[in-house]
């Protein structure tokens, strides 16, 4: 199943984590996550995005990896995210978080597999910032699974 939520990327960011967790994003970024589009602490992690408006979001809870796909998106990239209480954050930054969407995910170590598309167009467009119109939203495909813990890895890296 896929969730499709638009969410306001404030900050250049969107935020995926534990429903428990109390981590501070704000320390986990740095110029390598920055420059990587995700910064990844343990319990919470911060999706970069190119835009700081509205952006399409796709998440998908999967059994086991998902096939290697990346290839027709601009910019892949996988983190790590600890998620012991079994449900999933998702949210703009600044989004109010009693009211965020929460996915049920398997409790522990995720994989999460962030593959973007439509940077260019969405860069060039200067949108609204409330608008919800795919032909011209920073699109972003957000896959998880149960994993073990491992490293951030950019897969394939987008340059403007």
């Amino acid at each position: 199943m896929v969730e499709q939520l638009w969410l306001f990327a404030d900050y250049y960011q969107i935020q995926l984590f534990d429903e428990g967790s109390t981590t501070d994003l704000g320390d986990v970024w740095s110029d390598v996550a920055a420059a990587d589009q995700m910064a990844a602490g343990g319990d919470a992690m911060a999706i970069g995005t190119v835009v700081n408006v509205t952006v399409a979001v796709d998440v998908e809870v999967l059994d086991g990896p998902p096939a290697d796909d990346w290839v027709g998106f601009d910019h892949a990239v996988e983190g790590s995210l600890h998620v012991p209480s079994g449900r999933m954050v998702v949210m703009g930054c600044t989004d109010y978080e009693p009211d965020a969407v929460r996915l049920a995910v398997p409790a522990g170590w995720l994989r999460v597999r962030v593959a973007k598309s439509n940077l260019d167009v969405a860069l060039a467009s200067d949108p609204d910032p409330d608008s919800e119109d795919r032909a011209t939203a920073e699109q972003v495909r957000v896959q998880v699974w149960p994993a073990a813990e491992h490293p951030p890895a950019v897969v394939k890296r987008w340059t403007p």
